[in-house]
């Protein structure tokens, strides 16, 4: 693991998941020297809050971040075909991220897809999972687990054997 040790500048949730409050991260230069830049991770989220949150862990972790309110905004980007990994909410007005994922699937865009959701539901992992989607994640997100789930989409695109 590229940050495993806690550092006073992560908080803990109430779930007890650590995440980045902004202010920084313990091992930033290792990770750095790790990750190469010009890999772009793309965030489709439509809550605020929760969307900026990811952009700045991202960063923090080394990746150029992008972020959009909603799928439409994303399928409208030119940056969609530069995109190297997705983390999209699975519920959002308009289109839902599954939906989104099997949009970019048919429209010939196989970008690894990482799903994240407040309303976990085993079925809809399942089949989520089947159709390619590398890790289904339920928020509040843990730093430690996205970030795996972030290099497994990377190096392989396949799914991640550790999905929750």
């Amino acid at each position: 693991m590229l940050c495993c040790e806690a550092s006073p500048k992560l908080r803990e949730s109430h779930a007890g998941a650590r995440h980045w409050n902004g202010a920084g991260m313990a091992g930033l230069e290792k990770v750095e020297t790790a990750m190469p830049k010009p890999t772009l991770i793309s965030i489709v989220e439509d809550d605020q809050p929760f969307r900026e949150s990811m952009k700045k862990l991202m960063t923090a972790l080394g990746y150029t971040v992008e972020a959009f309110p909603s799928a439409a905004d994303f399928l409208a980007s030119p940056l969609l075909a530069a995109t190297a990994c997705l983390v999209t909410d699975v519920q959002m007005p308009g289109m839902t991220g599954v939906q989104l994922h099997r949009h970019l699937i048919d429209a010939g865009y196989a970008i690894p897809t990482i799903l994240v959701t407040a309303y976990p539901d085993e079925i809809a992992r399942g089949r989520a999972m089947k159709d390619g989607i590398v890790c289904y994640l339920r928020k509040p997100v843990d730093d430690d687990h996205l970030q795996r789930c972030l290099r497994s989409a990377l190096e392989s695109g396949k799914p991640h054997a550790e999905s929750s």
